[in-house]
């Protein structure tokens, strides 16, 4: 004879229920449970800080004194005293142009000066004796000035075939070699003053009212993987872009090894005056699309959502601007299993690694396999 199996089912499922229903009753039972559910966090609380705003860019290296040499005459290259890469001082020969026509008119030029000078010499020896006219001796001092002006002005076109740098700084690439023919506008090599560089980055208009010659800038290359670099505002810009909105700032930082060569690009932080802020680590911070917020902790061990608006982050702390007061205690770690209005109980170190492992034993558990369940016998 088959008994049905849907009575047996439902008379083991009413059983079960009684069982839960007489273990839950005693009060000694539920003492456990409701210690056991308080969350072990950590807690900090909002202090106010020393505190330094900073506003990021990015930067071009410009060097203090920039000039592609160039010649200012059609001529051929006589000499090159240079090579690329070269350190030069004010005033060094780079190159020496073929002069050899201003030499040759430079030599007449001074013989028809000197001439000139002894005539004008000699007729103002007989105008003293009253031999000559006034008339003529004016004539011939004007002639000797003549005379001495071409002089000068062939000096000054010979000067024009030697090329010399106008400031100190390194030399580029060279350019040209001897024999080269060269006219005015062809370069000859760049030379660029990079003891101290600017770099040139925009800051946003509303941060305008904050800029000030003097400030504290540091920035960083790829270039120069961990190393940052030290300078000062120098300079703000006297317009602001109509398109980008933004106002240029020149940076003045030193170079003495010359690290820095133009055209390079930093990541530029400028650092504005210390003042004091509400500041929270960042990690206490949940963010939830365009909206922030943290667990404060109630005087009764129990957690409540407190919205809050961030300013800026810095070294794994964040800026309170509102939303919170100083000695209010927010929950740092744990708050990924926190609901508004739970019980907390605040953890030391060693409990909150002991809680990471039992979390993660949890997770383990979940994921394995369940065990296969045994068949109802069915009675017969």
């Amino acid at each position: 004879m088959r008994i049905p199996t849907r009575p047996l089912a439902a008379f083991a499922f009413l059983t079960a229920m009684a069982l839960t229903l007489a273990a839950c009753g005693g009060d000694g039972a539920a003492a456990p449970e409701s210690g056991a559910s308080a969350t072990a966090v950590t807690v900090e609380p909002a202090l106010m800080r020393p505190w330094n705003d900073t506003v990021q860019a990015l930067g071009t290296v410009k060097a203090r004194e920039s000039v592609t040499v160039t010649a200012k005459v059609s001529e051929t290259v006589e000499d090159v005293h240079f090579e690329s890469g070269d350190v030069v001082k004010a005033g060094a020969p780079l190159v020496t142009l073929s002069g050899r026509q201003q030499r040759a008119s430079l030599a007449e030029a001074q013989a028809n000066a000197k001439e000139a000078d002894r005539l004008y010499r000699r007729q103002a020896e007989l105008a003293e004796q009253q031999l000559i006219a006034r008339a003529s001796l004016d004539t011939q001092r004007a002639t000797r000035d003549a005379a001495t002006a071409r002089v000068s002005q062939i000096q000054a076109q010979l000067s024009d075939r030697v090329i010399r740098a106008p400031f100190a700084g390194v030399l580029g690439l060279r350019q040209v070699s001897p024999g080269s023919l060269v006219t005015p506008g062809t370069a000859i090599a760049t030379l660029d003053d990079t003891a101290r560089v600017h770099v040139d980055f925009p800051v946003p208009e509303a941060s305008l009212s904050h800029l000030a010659a003097g400030q504290v800038l540091t920035a960083t290359s790829a270039a120069w993987p961990g190393r940052e670099f030290s300078g000062t505002v120098g300079t703000v810009d006297s317009r602001i872009d109509p398109v980008t909105r933004a106002v240029t700032v020149r940076g003045d930082f030193a170079n003495a090894d010359r690290a820095l060569r133009p055209g390079m690009l930093l990541q530029v932080t400028l650092m504005r005056p210390e003042r004091q802020a509400l500041v929270v680590p960042e990690i206490s911070i949940v963010q939830v699309g365009n909206s922030s917020y943290v667990f404060r902790v109630r005087d009764d061990d129990t957690v409540e959502r407190a919205d809050i608006e961030v300013g800026a982050r810095r070294g794994g702390f964040a800026e309170v601007v509102a939303g919170l007061q100083a000695g209010d205690r927010v929950v740092v770690d744990g708050t990924g299993k926190l609901r508004a209005g739970e019980k907390i109980r605040v953890a030391a170190a060693a409990d909150s690694d002991t809680a990471g492992q039992q979390t993660a034993g949890e997770e383990d558990a979940d994921t394995r396999p369940e065990a296969p369940v045994a068949a109802e016998p069915t009675a017969e």
